[in-house]
């Protein structure tokens, strides 16, 4: 079982209201609810704050973190987006009610709440402000050690403003566009650690800095979209290289355009090959030798050979894991 709870807060009584909070919740459920074929993905809860009528409480905020993290599923995962605050205590999520920075939900309590999960896999995923102050060991001395099984992905450091740009929040926006395939590998799956690395390279030196904390054993997947490749022509890898580090030699049989070879002669099999070598050149699997393009290495009989990400596959294909 994969459980959800998505949060968006716009609506406040004491502090200003914000005006993208439930676009991202709203947004991070879709990405979240469905893998790319349809399928169902999570379970999702959603707590929205849009006016008065609907203000959330830390009350009502602490109990969905609870029942979230309660039950033992393979994945919970909680995402909040609103205001932050910090003080000297430690970091806080701002509920509708509060008026100073300490009335929220307590970063603190939330780790606390996380580290007494029955749940496989536990992921908080914050856009808010100051957000990267959670499980600091300064602020959070008795919750400092992540619990095996936890990832945080916070939208900036403790000391940093989380910002809005076309009604989202900038870094929801790339963690949606990284679940829908930014992120995905060659199976089309999308991890946290994934998700951390595409966010953070697409934020400049002076933006806001993604944070990422993480105790876990492997990388669990957050969605499956559909993989860039067939997985049964990724899995002819190690059929066309019998070792990874060899190179596979061409020569014009191989390319169907033959008016600059020196030689005409049509090999079916040989053009199938090829184009199973070209699709790999564009994932960055093979990479010509001796010539920019494979068309010349094969008209001027070259070779080809596995990447560093192309021998890693191999890797994976020959190990029976693909």
């Amino acid at each position: 079982m994969r459980k959800a709870l998505c949060v968006g807060i716009d609506s406040y009584q004491n502090i200003s209201d914000l005006h993208g909070c439930v676009n991202d919740a709203n947004s991070v459920k879709s990405a979240l609810e469905r893998n790319g074929d349809g399928t169902l993905n999570f379970a999702i809860k959603m707590m929205c704050a849009t006016s008065e009528t609907t203000y959330i409480s830390r009350a009502q905020l602490k109990d969905a973190v609870e029942e979230l993290f309660r039950s033992e599923t393979e994945i919970s995962v909680f995402y909040y987006s609103g205001h932050g605050s910090f003080d000297t205590s430690g970091g806080y999520l701002c509920t509708s009610e509060i008026s100073r920075a300490d009335e929220g939900l307590s970063l603190d309590d939330i780790m606390g709440i996380v580290a007494r999960s029955k749940a496989q896999n536990k992921i908080v995923i914050l856009d808010s402000c100051f957000s990267g102050a959670i499980a600091n060991q300064t602020e959070m001395p008795n919750y400092s050690l992540l619990k095996d099984g936890t990832t945080i992905l916070a939208a900036c450091g403790e000391n940093e403003y989380a910002t809005e740009k076309n009604g989202h929040g900038v870094f929801t926006s790339l963690l949606v566009e990284a679940l829908y395939g930014g992120a995905m590998n060659l199976l089309g799956e999308v991890s946290p650690g994934s998700i951390y690395s595409y966010i953070d390279r697409s934020l400049g030196a002076w933006e806001q800095r993604p944070v990422f904390k993480a105790n876990i054993k492997s990388f669990v997947s957050l969605r499956k979209n559909a993989p860039p490749i067939q997985i049964s022509e990724l899995r002819r890898i190690t059929e066309i290289f019998p070792n990874p580090y060899d190179e596979f030699a061409l020569d014009p049989t191989f390319e169907h355009d033959k008016h600059e070879a020196d030689t005409q002669e049509v090999n079916k099999v040989n053009e199938e090959i090829f184009s199973v070598l070209q699709r790999y050149v564009k994932l960055n699997l093979v990479v010509p030798v001796g010539e920019e393009h494979m068309y010349y290495a094969a008209i001027n009989r070259k070779s080809c050979k596995l990447t560093a990400q192309g021998q890693h596959y191999w890797s994976l294909v020959n190990k029976k894991t693909i």
